[in-house]
């Protein structure tokens, strides 16, 4: 076991969602006491994990938008990890408020709780959408100019403003990563999860939106905690900014045959066509992470293994079987091989 960076109680928002969950379970499993905030909008309390020895969990059912119900769980913390967000991107182009106020406002009010209490050190989950269509990839973070095609994106960078400024106004210190799309069999959003649910109703035809050139690089949840945990405890600038992803990325056609075949290989696909599948859809995305993988993180699987990965493991939990974990996070170095799953995103 890694011994932590810090110590004393973590507040995590959104901890009982599919990446939260997984980071309580590893702070706990470290000895830290975790305070989760959650609105379970899309979380569920059912994917908190039980303490461990030193790493109590207690979770409080909050709004973020009421801080005055919630900001007493940030007395004597010594950390914030702020994951709370809206899970689906496409909403926010037909209601652009939610992420205004589920991003920019939340994260302002935890950010000031943060400060009011004294909690030095902040973690934040943002997002590869805030580089738009980058003209460079893999997409290195010093790129620019940073134009978000999405709401959620220009609310992701808003926030990543938010955070950096508080770090140096106020002494905080800050870690920013930008996520790949970000998967696990628990998902209730995503690609996966929408095709599955298009299959559940239609097994003989599945409408895939957008020409199925799209592609993107895909990340398994304990890849992505593993590589937040590590880069918090060897990167110690006060405002500390990385991508997370996978070196390689997925094309929409290629999932949409593997889900296909999941089921069994009957469904005929149907692009609905165009360069993109939404307004707001950013149709090529890779990110570089070079800067992670000097501090010694590197993903488990490729972009293509994680959705293999993922597809099994939802395959297994609409059988009733349960899924297979993923291994638990911890530096963010792969598993030995041999300890590896066979191969078959939010937040």
């Amino acid at each position: 076991m890694t011994k932590p960076a810090v110590d004393g109680p973590a507040v995590v928002t959104g901890g009982a969602g599919a990446i939260g969950s997984v980071l309580v379970g590893a702070l706990s499993e470290r000895g830290r006491p975790v305070r989760v905030l959650d609105n379970l909008s899309s979380g569920r309390r059912e994917q908190l994990p039980p303490s461990r020895p030193g790493g109590a969990i207690e979770l409080t059912i909050a709004d973020l938008a009421h801080p005055a119900s919630w900001s007493e769980r940030f007395r004597g913390a010594s950390e914030l990890w702020h994951l709370a967000a809206i899970a689906d991107v496409r909403r926010g182009v037909a209601e652009p408020r939610l992420d205004l106020e589920n991003g920019v406002l939340a994260t302002f009010h935890v950010l000031e709780a943060a400060r009011r209490w004294d909690v030095g050190r902040v973690v934040f989950s943002s997002s590869s959408v805030v580089y738009g269509r980058a003209a460079v990839q893999p997409t290195p973070e010093e790129y620019g100019p940073l134009l978000p095609e999405s709401i959620y994106g220009a609310a992701k960078l808003a926030a990543e403003g938010l955070v950096s400024a508080y770090a140096r106004c106020y002494g905080l210190r800050a870690w920013l990563f930008r996520f790949a799309n970000v998967i696990d069999g628990r998902m209730n959003h995503g690609i996966l999860h929408d095709l599955f649910e298009k299959l559940s109703r239609d097994p003989e035809r599945l409408t895939v939106l957008g020409d199925g050139r799209q592609a993107k690089s895909y990340l398994r949840t304990e890849d992505c905690v593993g590589g937040m945990l590590l880069a918090t405890e060897r990167a110690n600038a006060p405002v500390n900014l990385f991508n997370l992803g996978a070196r390689d990325r997925t094309p929409v056609r290629e999932i949409a045959e593997k889900v296909v075949a999941a089921h069994g290989g009957r469904a005929r696909i149907e692009y609905s066509g165009g360069e993109i599948g939404w307004a707001g859809d950013v149709p090529q995305q890779l990110l570089a992470i070079d800067r992670i993988a000097a501090l010694g993180w590197t993903p488990s699987t490729s972009s293509s293994g994680a959705i293999d990965r993922t597809i099994a493991e939802m395959l297994a939990r609409r059988a009733g079987t349960g899924a297979p974990r993923g291994p638990s996070p911890d530096t963010g170095a792969p598993p030995p091989r041999s300890s590896r799953r066979p191969a078959g995103r939010g937040r």
